[in-house]
């Protein structure tokens, strides 16, 4: 692992322990060059995955890049970020585990959005308004109505249940 801070590879692993879902390895390391302290974070990755853009141009997949725009959509809600850490790495699962190594930008939006529907209704509002490009407020309204519809008939099979 080169060092961050003077670009050496000579480093070593001081301590490594498993987070919280065992699902990231998290390692300490030193640099033996400038003895710079540092972290990094191993995860499993099953394949290589390839995005298919809208405009067709091929591009690497980016676990990082997705994070980042859940977090966006997630801006001052009340998720902790382990909980938005785990929905991130159970999506690459899903899209490593379709068995192909090209994945639609579609998909991956579509699958981001049942993710945050499930996590939180606001976000899911921002998300799927940037992803589905609202032209107008009407089309807002819309996807707000179905998301309203969806959750009273969800209260009404819990009263049901009770």
């Amino acid at each position: 692992m080169r060092c961050p801070s003077c670009g050496s590879l000579d480093t070593q692993v001081k301590d490594s322990r498993p987070t919280e879902d065992s699902s990231v390895i998290r390692r300490r390391r030193v640099c033996l060059t400038c003895n710079f302290r540092f972290t990094t974070f191993e995860r499993v990755q099953l394949r290589e995955l390839t995005v298919i853009k809208r405009n067709g141009r091929r591009v690497p997949f980016d676990r990082d890049k997705l994070l980042r725009s859940v977090q966006i959509a997630l801006r001052k809600r009340p998720v902790e970020p382990e909980r938005t850490d785990q929905m991130v790495s159970k999506i690459v699962r899903e899209l490593e585990s379709l068995g192909e190594s090209e994945v639609s930008s579609e998909a991956i939006g579509e699958t981001v959005m049942a993710h945050l529907r499930e996590l939180d209704d606001v976000a899911y509002v921002r998300f799927a308004s940037v992803y589905r490009s609202f032209r107008d407020v009407r089309e807002f309204m819309e996807e707000l109505q179905d998301l309203l519809a969806e959750r009273s008939t969800d209260r009404t099979k819990k009263k049901v249940r009770s």
